[in-house]
């Protein structure tokens, strides 16, 4: 695949040390760290190798790969090696794309409380699914998810959603039928759209009130429990966008769909269209509008296109993919075992351990005469950097 023209490391190689320096206090460690990762991507500082051709001679050099999550560079392998991990999990079932999103006055505060917000909103969602789902007046079924946060709009603003990926059936009670969803329909939105918004708030006062939340700047007054609870009323009458999509077509789309969304970082490269020595163009979806004008341009000056990037780096240690109910990590084989002798579907192929799959090593073909390119030196990485005491 060609390099594109333009890259965010581009951006951060162009812009980013000097910015740096202007927000030295307001950079936290884990964005410095997703900084530095992309610069060095695919540079002579992480090392790399070097390769000849035996057929036709051909040399070229091979540097390696940050593998942060957050570079746009380096999730397609990792997202590949997630869904062969995925494909023994799918079922011959309709499958639904339903999405769970934080009002804008919730994502504010999000910020700011990145670990306790984003989890409340993994468990909510999932919370909601799954109870809606057990209900004998909907389905009456165990189901399960596959939940994605994503923390983006188009135009890289914070804005906190999960997409859930959910078969279109479950177990029953006793474990002892598959019960299917009506063809074309999963869960009554509305219904899902209230106990979301009654569970996120309940629990979210809870964690006001055991202290789990920082506010700061405009925010800071919420800290008191009165304001607090003033703020929230109007979030417990306002309408929370929740959809669900049409059902996939079949298990092949499903997987697409999961290859372009559960290792998406805030913007790809291809997105990106120029940059000069002060501001950064990119294509964004405008959601409000119809047809072809959705689709625009953005300019932005380069602090600002940086500033709002690094908005979305996860805290460390986060999960940011999350299975729950029939796919939860704990039974998921069990489970799904049970699951298709019920479909009367054979088990699925056997899968590679995972393990396996990144240890085997790896065949490089030559670009000019196809074929296969040897390593002959191994070029060490610099020293890295490290973090002041």
């Amino acid at each position: 695949m060609a390099r594109p023209a333009l890259e965010v490391a581009d951006i951060f190689r162009t812009h980013g040390s000097a910015w740096r320096k202007q927000q030295a206090a307001h950079l936290n460690l884990g964005q410095l760290k997703v900084m530095s990762a992309i610069e060095q991507c695919r540079t002579s500082a992480l090392g790399g190798h070097a390769l000849r051709c035996d057929a036709c001679a051909h040399q070229e050099i091979s540097y390696n790969s940050c593998r942060n999550r957050h570079c746009p560079k380096c999730q397609a392998r990792a997202a590949q090696r997630w869904l062969d991990a995925r494909q023994a999990d799918l079922l011959p079932v309709e499958y639904y794309h339903v999405v769970f999103t934080l009002p804008a006055e919730i994502g504010a505060i999000a910020y700011a409380n990145k670990a306790a917000i984003y989890r409340l909103l993994f468990d909510a969602a999932a919370e909601t699914l799954l109870t809606i789902a057990a209900d004998a007046k909907h389905l009456g079924a165990q189901i399960g998810a596959t939940l994605v946060l994503h923390t983006w709009g188009s135009a890289l603003t914070h804005h906190p959603h999960v997409h859930g990926i959910v078969p279109g059936g479950g177990l029953s009670p006793d474990g002892q039928r598959w019960v299917a969803c009506r063809h074309g329909f999963f869960l009554p939105v509305r219904v899902l759209s209230r106990l979301f918004r009654r569970r996120f708030l309940e629990e979210l006062v809870n964690l006001h009130r055991t202290g789990q939340l920082q506010f700061f700047g405009e925010h800071a007054g919420l800290a008191d429990a009165g304001a607090f609870d003033q703020w929230l009323a109007p979030l417990q009458t306002c309408e929370w966008v929740v959809y669900a999509k049409r059902p996939f077509a079949g298990p092949a789309a499903v997987l697409a769909y999961l290859s372009r969304y559960t290792h998406r970082v805030a913007i790809s490269n291809r997105r990106l269209l120029a940059m000069d020595g002060n501001s950064v163009t990119f294509r964004w979806k405008d959601y409000r509008a119809k047809g072809r004008t959705r689709h625009k341009t953005m300019t932005l000056a380069a602090d600002e296109f940086m500033r709002r990037f690094l908005l979305h780096v996860l805290p460390s240690g986060f999960h940011r993919i999350r299975h729950y109910g029939l796919l939860a990590n704990a039974e998921r084989r069990k489970r799904l075992m049970t699951a298709r002798a019920l479909l009367k579907v054979p088990p699925p192929e056997p899968v590679g351990d995972e393990a396996d799959a990144t240890s085997a090593v790896p065949v490089f073909s030559c670009r000019c005469c196809g074929a296969t390119m040897r390593v002959v030196e191994i070029i060490l990485r610099r020293q890295p950097i490290r973090a002041p005491p």
